[in-house]
């Protein structure tokens, strides 16, 4: 189901840290296609334990639908530095305004909008910023995002993560996972199942996570509440995408969470929980067409 995990930009994609008065952040960041009609910018937000390359193959096909594509390794997350002990730079609220903070370096003016895109725990950091200031997005999708807290079964797994990196280094929890876990369920545990399957590329981008930034990011992930009110009443396009499996939020409540924000629902088949590494094809797509749609009602 997965494709192998690459960490190499993609054609024409560059690597590079983004500055922002928020500090800088490690992105890719794909142009538009040659030849083709530029239609705008998506700043993509990957998830717990995820990176930047979650959404590696996503970039050729949105760049050849006129998308120019970022995305971006939040505070703390694989290549952006963060404190490694101190909780608090990673609260919700900060997390939104490094989002809103990078939106006004990748635009040219405050009046410039983006799509905002967040997988799973970046979900949860989208909304914030959209509920946050809404004036700087053209749409929001979450993708495998769920209303509120996740599953209980999942809870559960970031609970006995939380306590491992309570008394071991990042290195000895990253050992524990494999020991424990078979090698299929171990290539899961990033970002809950990131479809990724290099197993020494996925160690690398554990060691470069900050420990303050997973426990936060955990916590928030296990009391998170119902904010899809707060986001309905915001004027903005939605779009809940999905797999058609999903042990994180069950599907018939991601399908109910699109009903209460009367938002465009995808659901990819043959995908998981990270349907823009399961299915990236399918995924682009939906996104160039949810964002075309948008486009033109504006």
């Amino acid at each position: 189901m997965s494709r192998p995990a690459t960490f190499v930009p993609p054609p024409g994609a560059r690597a590079y840290r983004l500055g922002t008065a928020r500090g800088e952040f490690a992105v890719i960041d794909a142009p538009v296609a040659t030849g083709v009609e530029a239609k705008g910018t998506a700043l993509l937000l990957p998830g717990f334990t995820g990176s930047k390359e979650d959404f590696i193959s996503l970039h050729e096909p949105l760049a050849a639908a006129g998308y120019r594509t970022v995305a971006v390794d939040g505070r703390g997350q694989y290549e952006t530095p963060g404190p490694r002990d101190d909780e608090a730079p990673y609260a919700q609220g900060e997390l939104a305004r490094d989002v809103l903070a990078q939106v006004d370096t990748l635009t040219d003016t405050q009046q410039e909008r983006v799509h905002l895109v967040g997988h799973s725990f970046g979900g949860q950091v989208a909304r914030a910023a959209v509920l946050l200031d809404s004036t700087r997005f053209r749409s929001l999708t979450l993708i495998a995002s769920g209303p509120a807290e996740i599953s209980a079964s999942q809870q559960l797994r970031v609970k006995l993560l939380r306590d491992a990196l309570a008394v071991m280094n990042m290195a000895q929890v990253w050992d524990a996972i494999q020991a424990l876990e078979p090698p299929e369920d171990a290539a899961d545990q990033q970002d809950l199942d990131a479809g990724l399957d290099d197993l020494e590329v996925l160690r690398q981008r554990w060691l470069g996570n900050s420990p303050a930034q997973l426990i936060a990011a955990g916590r928030q992930l296990c009391t998170e509440p119902d904010r899809v009110a707060e986001l309905a009443a915001v004027r903005i396009p939605l779009h809940v995408l999905s797999g058609e499996e999903d042990g994180t939020w069950p599907v018939p409540l991601l399908d109910d969470m699109a009903v209460r924000l009367t938002a465009h629902r995808t659901v990819v088949r043959g995908a998981e929980h990270s349907p823009n590494t399961d299915r990236p094809l399918d995924t682009a797509e939906a996104l160039a067409t949810f964002w075309h749609q948008t486009d033109q009602t504006e």
